[in-house]
């Protein structure tokens, strides 16, 4: 599920599209300001894509734009604005923006020029959760942009637990998600991975950010 992060400060019009999206499956963190907008790209989890509108109340957009690609040169950034002129989109390009798209626009048009940014850029299969990336398709995982080199039977658990972050999953549950129904060792197979990788993860079980020890009935992953 790809993260998006929509800077509108139109009320309904941000409303309208976050639901829309939501409903189409991706993940949505609405800012309605420049400022709160940064704020979640620099302190958040890191968003795969950005729907930037060029009006905004405090900063203009293309100044939010820049600060954008301080942060991540290559994050794809989909541009909205009211002027439809060719001197504006020719400005907003210049700029770096990857798209634009003059208000009022089609909902179907944003979610496909939205899919076709994140499929040019490689994310549209990949999920954040603060510094740890999962890249689905290629089945990686990423800690702080380096690759975490993890065992098979480590990357399923990873992922398994990733699947449905604050769900709490029973080590009856993830020994046949990841060892298979057939499997006729111990449950405490799990809590051994569970160790392997809360130290790959750099992750304190005292107070963790990832992988969470639910007491008598199981493990919990971290995020949204």
């Amino acid at each position: 599920m790809a993260r998006i992060l929509l800077v509108e400060d139109d009320p309904q019009v941000g409303e309208l599209v976050k639901r829309f999206l939501e409903k189409e499956g991706l993940l949505v963190v609405w800012a309605r300001t420049g400022r709160e907008a940064l704020r979640q790209a620099w302190e958040g989890a890191r968003p795969d894509l950005v729907v930037l509108d060029r009006g905004l109340p405090d900063l203009e957009g293309l100044e939010v734009l820049k600060s954008l690609r301080d942060l991540d040169p290559l994050l794809p950034v989909l541009l909205l604005t009211g002027k439809a002129d060719e001197d504006s989109r020719v400005e907003g390009l210049l700029e770096g923006a990857d798209d634009y798209l003059g208000k009022p626009f089609s909902l179907k048009e944003l979610l496909a020029r939205i899919k076709a940014l994140l499929r040019r850029s490689g994310k549209e299969g990949r999920r954040h959760f603060g510094p740890l990336e999962l890249d689905l398709e290629a089945k990686k995982a990423y800690l702080e942009g380096e690759l975490l080199r993890l065992s098979a039977t480590e990357t399923k658990l990873l992922f398994a637990l990733a699947q449905a972050p604050g769900r709490v999953y029973t080590r009856e549950e993830l020994l046949e998600r990841v060892w298979g129904p057939e499997f006729e060792g111990s449950e405490r197979v799990v809590d051994a991975y569970i160790r392997l990788l809360r130290k790959k993860l750099k992750d304190d079980p005292q107070s963790p950010r990832f992988i969470e020890t639910v007491v008598g009935m199981g493990y919990r992953f971290l995020g949204q």
